[in-house]
């Protein structure tokens, strides 16, 4: 019997998830959690065997959660399961140590079969996502300037960013000019949904 861990933040989804995931004799979903900081606990807690995890979600966002899943159980397989099919988002889930990757819109059968496989140490990833983010190369974003351009998201000044990150206004400053330039955008607002179309933040 695999023990599954389902993290969405969305209760209608999550709960269409779990009464789909467990029509599967082999399946059974021991926990079920709505924010991306509660996954750790509740896998440690429910000995799960393979998480699926959203990556919008309050707290912490799946891919976050599931390198806090690698670092500290890593006998617990992650699967992501999401929305956004972005080749940025694909990147950064490998890693962080993220073993399957499908888009909600596959078919049911296919979710199944990627958590069998995640479940016995397979890479599973959506084939047009894992062409994509091949074609598209990586983020030419530093750690320090997706930090700020993240804490930018919801129109912060930058003495909030400089406050919140605990960096000088003039240093901010600067990782907005250098995220502005490498996102090729004109300002800050362009700058922030680029990178998240891309899949960078």
């Amino acid at each position: 019997m695999i023990r599954l861990l389902v993290a969405d933040d969305q209760g209608m989804i999550r709960a269409a998830l779990v009464a789909l995931l467990e029509l599967e004799e082999d399946f059974v979903v021991v926990v079920q959690v709505g924010r991306g900081d509660e996954v750790v606990a509740a896998a440690r807690s429910s000995a799960a065997d393979v998480a699926l995890l959203d990556i919008e979600m309050p707290g912490l966002d799946g891919l976050a959660a599931a390198a806090a899943l690698a670092q500290q159980l890593p006998d617990c397989r992650v699967l992501i399961l999401t929305t956004f099919g972005r080749p940025g988002y694909l990147r950064r889930a490998m890693e962080a140590g993220v073993l399957g990757f499908l888009v909600k819109d596959a078919p049911a059968e296919q979710l199944a079969d990627a958590v069998r496989r995640v479940s016995n140490g397979e890479r599973v990833v959506d084939p047009a996502l894992a062409a994509a983010t091949l074609a598209g190369g990586a983020s030419p974003l530093t750690g320090r300037e997706r930090d700020v351009l993240v804490a930018a998201r919801d129109g912060a000044t930058v003495a909030d960013i400089a406050a919140k990150l605990f960096l000088s206004q003039g240093t901010v400053r600067n990782y907005l000019s250098a995220a502005i330039a490498k996102t090729d955008t004109r300002n800050r607002v362009e700058a922030v949904r680029r990178a998240e179309q891309r899949g960078w933040l």
